[in-house]
């Protein structure tokens, strides 16, 4: 009763303080789940952002940078020191061995018997320490190459991110033109039936050929196909759409009135692009491969020291201590031309990587070129459509009134209005299309799709 009173009268700003505390101290990963909660209706903004977290090509670039990481730290060991320690026990009766344990553990008689000196054992612990003073340069050589490497995954990751957030916004637009074209259709059909019904009425009338009326039918079935045809294509989109996201389903809700903001690059420069950055670091890299290769020319130098306990049970108190240190210096004479042919494969591979970046950037000034192509004909064209879009509904709405006067014949009605629909269409593609030529252009030249901090 007393906690129950106690708890009953704390003051409710104590309880938000505790609350706060709490979640203070909650993992990460828990509330990284409510930060990742799919919005009742996507902005093109939340679309990329998640793609880039939850699509499986970002993870795999991802554990692709972890993997270059560790063979970073993999090449650093070989400059440092190697301890190892070894245990081993055994007995024997072999003249040799048992005369060796004798001496090592200080038990050495004069009336030991050289032939036969009996059963001895030993326990011998050591430990070993061994340091490389010179590779030839083989070592610096692997820790550049793995450290071009990094940078390359780097560089490759951020062009997956480019291509992603690209394929993102792609497929956004794509869904707002399946949704206006689904619009366009809708309202071609709505008019085909109101020119279907004042024909029947006309027919009923006697001021209209039952052919004609026919003809108006067959054109609200094409219509109708037409919507059904356009439905498919947005639920596809949407499919799309959310695959891109890493997510399932097969329908979505997006922001169809989101203007995206981009801005349409000033400078037309294809050098930016991370792939081009990625095979500079290849190439790099490979030429570090090249000095590690030649090494092998080159001699070694080891500096190592030891220190042995010997333990003998056999013999009584037997027991005895020994260390050694030294310098090694090591080159091979002749290996078989297996340098030799790993330098040569080595410069292979830089020359193969340098006609690589110069395919590359080929390729790249040319997807540049067509993107800003492709942008001032979608400009041009949307203009142009503005215009269609303007005199076909202007000349629909007289058509229509002048069919129900009955001085417009029938097949003249159905052309104006599959006019407007075309010009509908048009328009609406030529938006679209606009929007994924900045899009493509943005990526072409190796920009983000949005300023970070919009």
């Amino acid at each position: 009763m007393y906690i129950e009173k106690r708890f009953s009268v704390m003051d409710r700003q104590c309880l938000i303080v505790v609350f706060s505390v709490f979640l203070a101290f909650l993992p990460q990963g828990l509330l990284a789940s409510t930060n990742d909660a799919v919005p009742a209706r996507w902005t093109v903004r939340e679309a990329t952002s998640h793609a880039l977290r939850h699509n499986p090509d970002g993870a795999i670039a991802l554990e692709r940078i972890k993997i270059a990481d560790a063979d970073i730290r993999a090449a650093k060991a070989a400059f440092f020191p190697q301890l190892t320690v070894s245990a081993e026990y055994g007995r024997t009766n072999n003249p040799m061995y048992s005369f060796g344990n004798i001496l090592n553990q200080g038990m050495f008689t004069e009336t030991i018997d050289f032939n036969d000196p009996g059963t001895t054992d030993t326990l011998q612990t050591r430990a070993t320490v061994q340091y490389r003073l010179y590779s030839g340069g083989h070592d610096r050589a692997a820790l550049e190459a793995a450290g071009e490497r990094s940078r390359v995954a780097e560089h490759e990751q951020a062009a997956i991110r480019n291509r992603l957030e690209f394929e993102v916004v792609r497929a956004f637009c794509t869904i707002v033109q399946a949704t206006e074209t689904i619009g366009a259709r809708q309202s071609a059909l709505e008019a085909i039936e109101a020119s279907l019904a004042v024909a029947r009425a006309r027919f009923e009338e006697g001021n209209l050929l039952h052919e004609d009326v026919l003809n108006l039918e067959v054109q609200q079935s094409r219509a109708a196909e037409q919507l059904i045809l356009a439905r498919h294509g947005l639920s596809l989109a949407q499919r799309g759409f959310l695959h891109l996201l890493g997510l399932t389903g097969d329908s979505v809700a997006i922001e169809t009135t989101d203007n995206l903001g981009q801005e349409i690059p000033a400078e037309r420069d294809s050098s930016r692009r991370p792939e081009l950055a990625a095979i500079t670091a290849t190439i790099k890299a490979q030429e570090s491969l090249v000095r590690q290769a030649e090494a092998g020319y080159l001699p070694t130098a080891d500096a190592f020291g030891s220190y042995q306990v010997d333990k003998g049970f056999e013999l009584s108190d037997g027991s005895g201590n020994s260390w050694s240190a030294g310098i090694r210096l090591s080159y091979t004479l002749f290996d078989g031309q297996q340098t030799g042919a790993a330098t040569q494969r080595a410069e292979a591979q830089v020359r193969a990587a340098r006609e690589q970046q110069r395919k590359m950037e080929l390729a790249f000034r040319f997807e540049m070129e067509q993107a800003a192509l492709a942008l001032r004909q979608e400009e041009e064209r949307l203009k142009v459509t503005d215009k269609m879009v303007a005199s076909a509904t202007e000349s629909t709405r007289l058509a229509r009134l002048r069919f129900k006067e009955g001085v417009l014949l029938v097949s003249e009605l159905i052309d104006t209005e599959n006019r407007l629909t075309e010009a509908r269409m048009s328009h609406t593609l030529a938006a679209a299309a606009r929007r994924i030529a900045i899009a493509d252009l943005r990526r072409a030249v190796g920009l983000r799709q949005f300023t970070q901090g919009d």
